[in-house]
């Protein structure tokens, strides 16, 4: 009886039929990275705000002051030398306006409650909002999400994050039990909708609810898209969908500035990366359920018709025996968390998995947090991030299916934890150097990132695989989580101190990875067992070797 990657092999591995699956599908890595990204251009600082005050407002419009006068007279200066970057964005001086307008002076109306100087007089924090000069607009004009409430921006995006860790546990589970295109399907209709109810969000609270409701959706849409794009090919082709399809998220990462440079306001720039998701509803009709996860779940007479379209549209011929393709003899169990962890094999492979999604996520994200690569437009700095990060997919390309996998999953992680270890210890005279050393190891952990993808998916069984990539991928959300309190609560000791960290999160990472069994060349498995065996192939495979008598 032919198993399925026999059948599959008969019916293309990688045709024409995986090609458009697999450029559909990769969409949505764009659209994801458009929502993960995003905070940064939706809350803009504002490149001048100051204290609102309703009788300067009334008083200003008497006396004809521009608004640089109005500031003038609202706030005060917090440094000795008047410039418009020292004055004060949250407090505001304490006098009694409406008291004195009557014999108010125009030119120095200050004047009127003081003969001292400005610095001297009463202040106050601000408490009739702000005003804000600014060419676009942002969550933070509109929600003042300044002084002492600028710490809700933050919420906004570990709101985003928060969603990702949960949607790994209910839609990486529900991908699994109900199938992956359903948990597509409403996924990408649940993104689309929460992020236009976070354009027209009546309040702060609700836009944040309603971020996390995108985050739990946009989890489901990225990994169960890649999940199945790995179970449609060969395992030759593997490595190719599943970095191709990161890059596609670097391609978002490109686009995005792009967007937000030509919308000037947030709103606009929400709806735009949201309604895109509504298109991928039509993917009900283009795209297949995977049928490998169709044979798991005893579905066979769906699995072979697609089996048989994959075979006609890649302009092959299945052999009369495909119809009696493998299914399993008992009945698969609902997928369960503590089957990650019950065999000794499984168990180690998901510790370690999880200890590399986090780390590849903190490591990542302090060195973009902590890497100006070029200083001027934020829009230029962004694109430029997101093209240093293009190389790593070519390295990858080019050394996966030669020495394997864990080599260069190890020397990405050590490479990265080395650059950040040293770059610690250059002298900042030498700033071209910490910075050359910084993208270096941006370079690599990039690398770790795009490997740690497709590895997951290669050492779990098809029941398990969707659970297995969402739950392990939730470290990365977590370590999304933490990566600014690690960068700039540890910088305050020593500015220094985090790369320390990342150096030997990233070095011990690179050691431990090389624990895992190489998945280079072997088929996906298909039960718990198979996975308990990966080990022993090799070592199976190296007897076999030694005791092969050589003739002369």
């Amino acid at each position: 009886m032919p198993t399925f990657d026999e059948v599959l092999k008969e019916a293309g591995e990688y045709g024409r039929y995986q090609k458009r699956v697999f450029i559909l599908l990769c969409m949505t890595g764009i659209t994801f990275a458009f929502s993960f990204v995003s905070v940064v251009f939706l809350g803009q600082l504002p490149e001048s705000y100051w204290c609102r005050t309703p009788e300067v407002e009334q008083i200003s419009k008497i006396c004809a002051w521009s608004p640089h006068e109005e500031r003038n007279f609202t706030v005060p200066w917090t440094a000795a030398e008047r410039s418009e970057q020292s004055q004060s964005h949250c407090h505001m001086y304490d006098v009694k306006w409406n008291n004195s307008t009557s014999s108010l002076n125009c030119a120095d109306p200050l004047s009127s409650f003081t003969n001292q100087s400005l610095g001297q007089l009463p202040v106050k924090p601000c408490h009739d909002g702000w005003v804000y000069e600014e060419y676009r607009t942002s969550i933070i004009s509109q929600y003042n999400l300044v002084c002492s409430d600028a710490w809700k921006l933050d919420l906004t995006q570990a709101s985003l994050n928060l969603g990702f860790l949960m949607g790994a546990f209910t839609l990486g589970y529900a991908a699994d039990r109900y199938g992956r295109k359903i948990t597509y399907l409403i996924s990408a209709f649940g993104v689309g909708v929460c992020g236009v109810v976070v354009a027209f969000a009546p309040n702060f609270y609700v836009m944040v609810f309603f971020r996390f409701l995108q985050g739990i959706f946009g989890k489901g849409t990225w990994m169960t898209c890649y999940v199945i794009v790995t179970e449609l090919v060969g395992s030759k082709q593997r490595r190719i969908v599943g970095i191709v399809v990161q890059m596609f998220f670097t391609l978002g990462v490109m686009i995005i500035p792009g967007i937000a440079y030509l919308i000037p306001t947030w709103q606009g720039i929400q709806l735009a990366i949201s309604l895109p998701n509504f298109l991928f509803l039509f993917y009900y009709w283009l795209i297949p359920e995977s049928p490998r996860w169709l044979l798991i779940r005893k579905k066979k007479e769906k699995a072979l018709k697609i089996m048989n379209d994959i075979a006609k549209e890649n302009g092959t011929f299945l052999t009369p025996n495909y119809c009696q393709i493998t299914v399993p003899d008992e009945d698969v169990a609902d997928p369960a968390c503590m089957d990650l962890v019950r065999k000794p094999q499984m168990r180690k492979c998901t510790l370690i998995i999880m200890y590399a999604w986090f780390t590849s996520a903190v490591i990542y994200q302090g060195l973009v947090m902590r890497l100006g690569i070029v200083s001027g437009s934020l829009y230029m700095d962004f694109f430029i991030s997101a093209v240093v990060e293009l190389p790593a997919a070519v390295i990858i390309l080019l050394t996966i299916d030669r020495i394997g996998r864990r080599i260069p999953f190890a020397l990405s992680n050590a490479g990265a934890g080395i650059a950040c270890l040293i770059t610690a210890f250059i002298s900042d005279d030498l700033l071209w150097l910490k910075r050359t050393l910084a993208t270096i190891g941006r370079l690599c952990i990039t690398m770790a990132f795009e490997i740690v993808y497709f590895v997951n998916t290669e050492l779990y069984p098809t029941s398990l695989r969707n659970l297995s990539v969402s739950l392990c991928s939730g470290m990365c959300d977590l370590g999304g989580i933490l990566a600014p309190f690690l960068l700039f609560r540890l910088a305050a000791l020593w500015v220094e101190l985090p790369l320390i960290i990342f150096a030997i999160l990233g070095l011990l990472c690179g050691g431990l990875v090389m624990l895992l069994p190489e998945t280079m060349g072997i088929s996906l498995p298909e039960t718990i067992e198979d996975v308990e065996n990966l080990g022993r192939q090799k070592e199976t495979e190296k007897e076999r070797t030694k005791d092969t008598p050589v003739f002369i």
